[in-house]
């Protein structure tokens, strides 16, 4: 086997070891106080604090525009059926987790004995994770009535700081069932590139 091969090989291999997916597990609530149609069109309404984070939300709903069409719904904004409101809240949750026991002792401590020498972690920053708690809602109402016809919640946890690629399967995880999903929570898991 030449040298060539032999290179080739192994970027290939290092290669194939970095792709593969992600798996977002989500817990879902869907509430559909009644069915709607496919096809319906929608337009979203914001709160005044998301209107205060224009650029936050306007991403957010780029992110539910596109969930909401893989389901079957269009944005009309000014001649829709629904009104479409998303939520997201989001928290970093720095976590310890055990570490192993290092150092040196002797002596007496209880029955075995033992002083410990030094003082903190071996590695300082190892014994702390962060965890990414996010939820996104989503309600439908209807234009006339100003009704709910529709509610959707996902939440998920883990250890993954990008939101661009995390809250997009979260809205399709809420929608996954729609327009008459199962009542009540559920766990629903969603496959994304890695």
């Amino acid at each position: 086997m030449n040298k060539a091969l032999i290179a080739i090989f192994i970027v290939a291999s290092s290669v194939s070891g970095c792709t593969g997916v992600r798996l977002v597990d989500n817990q879902v609530s869907s509430f559909a106080a009644r069915s709607v149609a496919p096809g319906s069109s929608y337009r979203f309404e914001r709160l005044p604090s998301q209107q205060a984070e224009a650029a936050t939300q306007d991403r957010l709903e780029r992110s539910a525009e596109a969930a909401l069409a893989r389901v079957g719904l269009k944005r009309a904004d000014t001649s829709a059926t629904l009104i479409a409101q998303v939520l997201l809240t989001q928290r970093v949750e720095i976590g310890s987790i055990d570490r192993p026991a290092f150092g040196w002792g002797f002596g007496w401590f209880g029955r075995h004995g033992g002083i410990s020498l030094g003082h903190g972690p071996l590695f300082p920053g190892l014994d702390e994770r962060p965890n990414y708690w996010r939820e996104v809602r989503l309600t439908l109402r209807d234009v006339a009535t100003q009704t709910v016809v529709f509610e959707t919640r996902a939440s998920h946890d883990g250890p993954w700081s990008d939101s661009t690629a995390i809250v997009p399967a979260m809205l399709d995880a809420a929608l996954q069932g729609f327009p008459d999903p199962p009542q009540g929570e559920r766990r629903v898991n969603i496959e994304i590139a890695r």
